[in-house]
C-alpha cells in the first residue's frame, strides 16, 4: 500500500464505492485557457475603495483564479458567472491551466490569487514551501480518472502494460494513480515507457497512434473511450487500495492576509455551485458541457464519477477538521508527499504539522 490506511482513507474508499454504484446526489468536474505565462506576468491585485459587508477590509480591484477544466463546482461557478454576480464591482479573471504543476508556478510567481490543485502537486507545493494555503477541498476523484488503452493493443490488465507506451501528465493526480496502481501490482514502471504529456496533447498523440494508452482525466478520458479506447483501471479502484486522490483550492498568502472576507465570499460562491450541482444535475451538465467540450450526457456521466464537497463538509474529521482538531486531510497530504519523495519527485517531506497548518479550517468557524 502506498499510504498508512488512515481514517480518511477508510471513509473515502467507502464513499468512492458508493459513488461508483450510482449515487446521483453527487456531481463532478476537472480542467480549462493555457495561462501560465499570462498569469505570471499579471501584476498583483490592486486595492479598490469599496468595502465588504463585514468590516473596514478593502476589496481588490481584480481576483485572478487559476482553474483547470474539471467537472466540479468551481468550473460550474465559472460557467454560471456566480462570482461575478456576487462581486460586480471588481474584475474576475479566469486563467486556464492544464496541470497542477503550472498552477504551482503561477502561485510561486504571484501570478494568481486562487488555484486548483490535485493532491500530488498540492502536497509537493506545501513540502517546498510555496506561498499558499488550502481554503477548500473540491472533490474526491473516482472513475473520472482512469487508464484507457486502445482496444487493439492486446492490453487487458496492468501486467500486460510491459513493453507498451503509456502517456500521463507528470506530477498530476493521474500520474500518481498510475504509479500507485503499478506499485499495488508489484510492476516495475521501468518495464513500460511512460511519457509526460498535457491532457490535450494526450488526445492528439492517441489519434496519431503514438501511444498505446493513457492515464488521464475528464474530458480527455471520454474522448479516448469514444475513439475506440477501453478502461483497464480507474482511480476509484486504486483508491480502494489506498491510493486516494482529490482536488482542492489554494489561495496565495498575500491575498488571504489582505482580503480574508473575500476568501470567505468565494467559499460561499463555491458552496452555492455545489448545491446547484447536486440539486440540478441536468441543468448543471448543460452549463458545464461547453466548458468541458463534451455532450451534456457525457458531462453528466463525468459529474457522477467524482464526489464533490460543500462548505459544511470541509471541517469534517475526514477532511480539514477544525483548528483544535485537525482533520485527516493533512495526513493524506503528508502521505502523498512521502510517496513523492520515494519516487524522487521531491527531495523531502516535512513533518505532519506543516501540512496541518496549511489547512485554513478557521475560515469555517464562527467569528
Amino acid at each position: 500500500m502506498l499510504f498508512r490506511f488512515t481514517p480518511l482513507l477508510a471513509v473515502l474508499a467507502v464513499l468512492l464505492v458508493i459513488s461508483a454504484c450510482g449515487n446521483n446526489n453527487q456531481a463532478s468536474g476537472k480542467n480549462a485557457g493555457q495561462a501560465t505565462e499570462a498569469a505570471a506576468g499579471t501584476a498583483a491585485a490592486d486595492t479598490a475603495t469599496a468595502k465588504p459587508d463585514n468590516a473596514a477590509e478593502e476589496l481588490p480591484k481584480e481576483i485572478r483564479i487559476g482553474y483547470q477544466v474539471s467537472p466540479n463546482g468551481e468550473l460550474l461557478a465559472k460557467a454560471l458567472g456566480l462570482l461575478e454576480k456576487k462581486y460586480p464591482e471588481f474584475t474576475v479573471s479566469w486563467l486556464k491551466f492544464d496541470s497542477g504543476r503550472d498552477v504551482n508556478v503561477a502561485i510561486a510567481s504571484g501570478g494568481i490569487d486562487f488555484g486548483l490543485l490535485g493532491t500530488p502537486p498540492g502536497a509537493s507545493g506545501i513540502a517546498q514551501g510555496l506561498p499558499d494555503q488550502v481554503y477548500y477541498i473540491h472533490d474526491v476523484i473516482g472513475e473520472s480518472e482512469a487508464l484507457v488503452v486502445k482496444s487493439d493493443s492486446g492490453i487487458a490488465s496492468l501486467a500486460e502494460l510491459k513493453g507498451h507506451t503509456i502517456a500521463t501528465t507528470f506530477g498530476s493526480t493521474s500520474h500518481f494513480s498510475l504509479l500507485s496502481a503499478l506499485k499495488q501490482e508489484n510492476i516495475d514502471p521501468a518495464t513500460l515507457t511512460i511519457l509526460d504529456m498535457q491532457a490535450p496533447d494526450i488526445v492528439a498523440a492517441w489519434q496519431r497512434g503514438d501511444i498505446d494508452g493513457a492515464y488521464t482525466w475528464q474530458p480527455s478520458q471520454s474522448k479516448l473511450t469514444e475513439d475506440g479506447g477501453k478502461v483497464i483501471i480507474s482511480s476509484a479502484e486504486v483508491a480502494a487500495k489506498g491510493g486516494i486522490t482529490g482536488e482542492f483550492g489554494v489561495v496565495h498568502n498575500d491575498f488571504i492576509a489582505k482580503y480574508p472576507h473575500v476568501v470567505k465570499g468565494y467559499i460561499s460562491v463555491l458552496d452555492e455551485a455545489v448545491k446547484l450541482y447536486r440539486d440540478q444535475p441536468q441543468e448543471s451538465a448543460e452549463a458545464l458541457s461547453a466548458e468541458l467540450g463534451l455532450t451534456p450526457e457525457a458531462t453528466l456521466k463525468a459529474m457522477n464519477e467524482i464526489i464533490v464537497l460543500d462548505a459544511s463538509q470541509q471541517t469534517a474529521p475526514e477532511y480539514m477538521g477544525t483548528p483544535g482538531q485537525p482533520g485527516a486531510f493533512g495526513q493524506l497530504l503528508k502521505d502523498t508527499a512521502d510517496f513523492l519523495v520515494e519516487q524522487k519527485s521531491i527531495t523531502e517531506s516535512p513533518d505532519l504539522s506543516v501540512y496541518q497548518k496549511a489547512l485554513r479550517n478557521d475560515l469555517y468557524t464562527a467569528e
